[in-house]
């Protein structure tokens, strides 16, 4: 099954987890996507072998693996003007230039809007960057942690009261891939604009924007209520008014979430597979505004009674509850899920298993493929824009192409 980009051509000149994962989700969709690599050192993510506690020694690496999956490498110097020829022919059979260069280096190198426009007139140009296109710092680098994490308000909104420091992210490259799909979905509709008017588009995605929008219901509630929003203790999570949404601890010292907004509509129905039968019609829990009254009564007896069984004994009971409820899961568990298995929301991808992107077409996941080696298909796409082996090894010599 062809995926819908199936025919669109990506060029990417970008490095590390925030740009490259854009053109991942583009090449899951269907996309022929191009890596261009530094003829020497190629994508420093290469290089990535330790993200905290987690080391990888040996190949395949997750660290190169996750965002660039299914593309083809080519070690190219932009700085030796062969290699500056070679690249401008790759961007004139392209449909989309997908860059994480930053402003200066772009110019530097003359891979900018115009300079790839001039033998692409039509080609959609994407930048990914840390603080966007404009303003006084639209020049300056960064990552997740700075960007995306810090700056955006995750951090201090899920740092709790009195706490030294910050709570750093769940893991390596989270805001980098989040904001990666939100590239490559711009990338769709300025292909779908192009299709329709013929208009090419630049379009920016930051690290900075896709962070505030990851936050922007929180930030619009705090905004209007000129209000901050201090984050729970940690451990705890629940309504004050709803015992039906909150953290429950199981006697093998797991957790059920509860997220049940009409607490009315489910109680009976909790009460059922809970065996609290005799709390149906209490008249404590009857209507919102008792409930909201005795909460604190009812939490306690869920708690209670939660603690009674384990987490797999609940999840059998649980398995026709009507309200929303969720194991309380790390990546090894989630990874098993048999939900996530049903879906396949992981994919074979050479020897590892990644997770697709979130997008499918069809009732189908998306096809995959290994990451490339690095400068791995250099001879074949430079075959491919009709160059000879003469030329392929002058360009060698030159120290344009690796």
């Amino acid at each position: 099954m062809s995926g819908p980009l199936e025919g669109i051509r990506v060029l990417e000149v970008a490095m590390y987890g925030f740009v490259p994962s854009a053109g991942a989700v583009l090449r899951e969709w269907g996309a022929e996507v191009i890596k261009v690599e530094h003829a020497v050192t190629g994508d420093p993510q290469r290089g990535l072998r330790q993200t905290g506690a987690l080391k990888v020694d040996g190949d395949p690496n997750p660290n190169i693996e996750h965002a660039n999956r299914g593309k083809r490498s080519i070690g190219l110097d932009m700085s030796v003007p062969e290699g500056k020829e070679v690249l401008l022919e790759l961007a004139r059979r392209a449909d989309v230039f997908l860059t994480s260069f930053l402003p200066g280096h772009r110019t530097k190198f003359g891979i900018d809007v115009d300079d790839i426009r001039a033998v692409n007139p039509t080609i959609i140009y994407a930048r990914g960057s840390a603080l966007g296109p404009r303003g006084l710092e639209s020049e300056k680098g960064g990552y997740d942690m700075t960007a995306f994490w810090c700056r955006a308000g995750t951090a201090a909104t899920i740092t709790p009261p009195g706490m030294q420091g910050m709570i750093a992210p769940p893991g390596p490259a989270f805001g980098d891939t989040i904001s990666g799909t939100n590239l490559a979905g711009g990338v769709a509709a300025a292909l779908l604009k192009r299709e329709r008017t013929g208009e090419p588009s630049v379009v920016d995605v930051s690290l900075l924007g896709s962070g505030l929008w990851s936050m922007g219901h929180t930030i619009a509630l705090t905004t209007h209520l000129q209000q901050r929003l201090e984050a729970p203790v940690p451990g705890v999570h629940g309504s004050p008014i709803n015992p039906l949404v909150g953290l429950y601890a199981t006697a093998d010292d797991r957790y059920i979430s509860f997220v049940m907004m009409q607490p009315t509509k489910f109680w009976a129905d909790v009460c059922r597979h809970m065996d609290l039968e005799d709390l149906i019609d209490d008249p404590r829990f009857a209507t919102a505004e008792s409930i909201a009254t005795h909460t604190a009564d009812a939490v306690e007896i869920l708690t209670e009674a939660m603690a009674k069984r384990t987490l797999p004994e609940w999840s059998e009971r649980f398995a026709t509850l009507a309200g929303p409820w969720a194991p309380v899961q790390d990546t090894l568990q989630a990874a098993e899920d048999a939900q996530v298995r049903a879906n396949e929301y992981l994919v074979q991808a050479g020897e590892l298993e990644l997770v697709a992107n979130p997008v499918q077409f069809d009732v189908a996941a998306p096809s995959t493929a290994a990451a490339p080696a690095f400068a791995e298909q250099t001879d074949e796409i430079l075959l491919e824009i009709g160059l000879d082996w003469d030329r392929i090894i002058d360009l060698k010599t030159a120290g344009a192409v690796t």
